[in-house]
């Protein structure tokens, strides 16, 4: 990520979370913490909350995990999880 340093855009207020999952990606990894975030269609068609997100290393002391219906409800479950970690995550 070398270079990628204070070029984050502006953020447009009325979007969503889901449009900043892969720049909160970017900036983690930026931490040093390794997340992904994954659809599982499987459990989409159980109806069964197919969005997860997880997340490990750096500062963080434990691995963590978030799962929703919607990317917006995973990814709003993991900062919520992160925060709550110590991470400020800036989205």
């Amino acid at each position: 990520m070398t270079g990628n340093q204070g070029r984050w855009p502006k953020i447009d207020p009325d979007s969503g979370i889901e449009d900043v999952t892969l720049l909160i990606l970017e900036w983690l990894g930026a931490q040093g913490v390794n997340a992904l975030i994954r659809m599982d269609a499987e459990r989409a068609a159980e109806n069964a909350p197919a969005w997860t997100f997880a997340a490990s290393g750096g500062p963080l002391e434990h691995g963590m995990r978030a799962d929703g219906r919607t990317v917006q409800q995973c990814m709003s479950t993991a900062l919520s999880q992160l925060r709550e970690a110590g991470l400020s995550v800036p989205f």
